[in-house]
């Protein structure tokens, strides 16, 4: 190691130690709390995530419990936190640990990256952080950490970018402390090396060193990718209760949304009376139908633009098709609360029935 690399490593663990973030699994790093959080923190902030951390260690305190958890429970734990798949590999991977390794987690980035749903950089946070192991987690902040510091030209979303910057972040990390290095570099990318344009440099521990700030083109890298146009769908959402009961759909295993439930909902933009066509169509007679505000909602790669319909039924129909299906149930107040999970995209319809003074009688 140079005496550049031990400056900037010394430069960066004496601010973090000076304004490092508090956070929860930070003050108490087992390695099952630097994973699930790790595992949280992948497309949520950090303020979002502080709430659903404790509320769900206090259900599933330790990898055991989680193994064990039921699938209903689990998804509810995570409701509003998004891409479930997250949860559902968390599981998976808890009960690969209590069946193969004892109910310890592995201790080494390789035998980590094994685990259902932790890939190269949750592998290497968890190694550092929980077990000490010098290895570094590069993420995007430090892919901007690193395309700043070193002026890097090319895009940094390529391999041989992601390259580039793991050997750059290994001269730097910390034997003594590589979870600290880490943390350090998430912090710093979070704080101070800001994305979109927004640097603040002059209180960076590395301003010295950064490449782009002495050339004055801080806000012009990292280079990113073009963005690419997100599909859009159009969608018909129905709110159907029938006395104080609201009516679920259980999506299919597999693809978006996989397993969740949903207000049961039709492709398009559906007229009033087309609607009550699809109603028909189920054997749904409505007291009442009444259109309900737009509402939106962004995934990754893909927007749902939602109309809907608020539906009260006088009585169910004869036979009652949809509740005699595990995929259909008529849910309370308090079930659509607490036992339910309901995937965020739906959250402003999931509102509108829990501010309701009561359900339609």
């Amino acid at each position: 190691m140079s005496g550049k690399e031990q400056e900037e490593r010394a430069r960066l663990l004496a601010w973090y130690d000076q304004s490092r973030r508090i956070l929860p699994w930070r003050e108490d790093p087992t390695p099952y709390h630097v994973w699930l959080s790790e595992i949280m923190l992948q497309q949520t902030r950090v303020e979002a995530v502080r709430g659903y951390y404790e509320r769900f260690l206090a259900a599933l305190p330790d990898i055991p419990s989680l193994a064990a958890a039921g699938e209903e429970a689990l998804s509810k734990l995570w409701e509003g936190l998004g891409y479930y798949s997250r949860v559902r590999n968390l599981k998976k991977a808890a009960q690969v640990i209590v069946n193969d390794y004892g109910g310890k987690m592995p201790g080494t980035r390789e035998e980590l990256r094994k685990l259902p749903g932790i890939g190269p950089y949750t592998s290497a946070a968890i190694a550092s952080i929980a077990f000490g192991e010098p290895v570094p987690a590069v993420d995007g902040n430090l892919q901007r950490i690193f395309a700043r510091r070193t002026a890097y030209e090319e895009p940094i979303k390529t391999k041989q970018a992601g390259e580039q910057a793991e050997r750059f972040f290994a001269a730097r990390i910390s034997k003594d402390r590589p979870g600290d290095t880490n943390q350090a570099l998430m912090d710093l990318g979070a704080m101070i090396c800001l994305p979109n344009g927004a640097p603040h440099c002059e209180a960076c521990p590395w301003e010295p060193f950064c490449l782009a700030r002495h050339q004055g083109r801080e806000t012009a890298l990292p280079i990113m990718p073009a963005k690419i146009q997100k599909r859009r769908e159009e969608k018909t959402v129905f709110l159907i209760s029938c006395g104080d009961r609201i009516l679920l759909h259980k999506r299919e295993e597999t693809g978006l949304l996989a397993g969740l439930w949903e207000f049961p909902n039709e492709a398009g933009h559906l007229s009033t009376e087309e609607a009550r066509e699809v109603l028909a169509r189920e054997g749904l007679l409505p007291l009442s139908i009444t259109p309900l505000p737009p509402a939106r909602h962004v995934f990754t790669h893909l927007v749902w633009e939602m109309t809907g319909y608020r539906v009260e039924l006088e009585s169910l129909p004869d036979p009652v098709r949809h509740p005699a299906s595990p995929d259909w149930q008529f849910a309370g107040r308090g079930e659509l609360a607490g036992r339910y999970a309901i995937p965020s995209a739906f959250s402003a319809f999931r509102e509108r029935i829990l501010k309701e003074p009561s359900l339609p009688r």
